[in-house]
């Protein structure tokens, strides 16, 4: 059966949910084998994941090398990887790094790189939402070593029992690979909400909910159920909650099971960065809001009544 590298998306060593997901769509095109790149002694933690989510092999590199500098060192050590193996295709997050270092291996491999696709069939037919998630594409590469970013939330993680082998990578990064040298890294304070691209639900607000304070009811509604909280560009650029938040075109892009809006009108921008969310629900008072065209449920009525409503009865059934 052809292989298929995984690049694993980790943290110091703990995998990502995406990982998971990229292995279980991997089974689909042939036999999975995930590359895990990072500092000395951090793949140990995550070997035994790795396998139970379908990894025939797991190929290790572990140095400072890669650890101490930007994405260039992954895609030298990825790009070899597809030469020696010969594998049938590549599945990379797309997160930023994941979209990067995908690039940088397209053209050190002469290969097609496609991006930012929500599906992936068994022959290598991927599926993408376009123009602001206007249009759905498929794509298919023809040139090289088929390389695609599939967006987080795209499959759902499946566990499959086995161990991987492994097999230690030789490190050798050339000069022109350390360019960009990583000086100092901040370990960024969160509670204890999931991240934004990984969430299985989002909770996000708009312009509605008027001021920072409004964002109260937006994540007591996301805690009760477990979910990560978004705003619109409108929300981030009054300075109502951060920008790391922003779903949109020029903010994250994200693709949770359930997406609630509330006080988001539903501009283009916006719909771009969660329209391939898997159920829509949306909460405005305005009836003609553009939300509604693509919401699979939608609420009229103020936020302010609504969202609390809605928190109390999810509450009160969680209890």
């Amino acid at each position: 059966m052809a292989e298929v590298l995984v690049l694993v998306d980790h943290i110091d060593g703990t995998p990502k949910k995406v990982t998971f997901e990229l292995l279980t769509k991997a089974r689909e095109l042939g036999e999975p084998s995930a590359v895990f790149l990072g500092a000395p002694g951090q793949s140990a933690a995550a070997l035994e994941s790795l396998g139970r989510y379908g990894a025939q092999k797991v190929y290790v590199g572990e140095s400072e090398e890669i650890a101490g500098f930007l994405t260039a060192p992954k895609a030298e050590i990825i790009a070899q990887l597809v030469q020696d193996k010969s594998p049938v295709a590549v599945l990379f997050p797309s997160s930023a790094e994941g979209k990067e270092v995908a690039a940088r291996v397209a053209v050190r491999t002469g290969s097609g790189l496609l991006a930012d696709a929500v599906d992936l069939d068994a022959d290598g037919t991927a599926t993408q939402s376009v123009f602001g998630g206007g249009v759905e594409v498929k794509a298919k590469v023809t040139v090289g070593t088929n390389l695609v970013t599939i967006r987080p939330n795209s499959t759902p993680p499946v566990e499959q029992a086995g161990a991987a082998t492994v097999e230690q990578l030789t490190v050798s990064v050339s000069d022109a690979a350390k360019g960009a040298k990583i000086v100092e890294s901040v370990v960024e304070s969160k509670g204890g909400r999931p991240d934004l691209g990984d969430a299985s639900v989002v909770v996000s607000g708009g312009r509605g909910v008027g001021a920072a304070e409004g964002f109260g009811v937006i994540e007591a509604l996301a805690d009760s159920l477990g979910a990560a909280v978004g705003a619109s560009r409108a929300a981030t650029d009054a300075g109502w909650y951060p920008h790391q938040n922003q779903v949109g075109q020029t903010g994250r892009t994200v693709s949770p099971q359930l997406y609630i809006a509330a006080g988001i009108s539903g501009a283009i921008q916006h719909r771009a960065g969660m329209q391939t969310s898997k159920t829509i629900v949306a909460i405005n008072k305005d009836p003609e809001a553009p939300i509604f065209e693509l919401a699979d449920f939608g609420l009229v009525g103020d936020l302010f009544t609504v969202v609390p409503a809605l928190t109390e009865e999810i509450t009160k059934r969680k209890n």
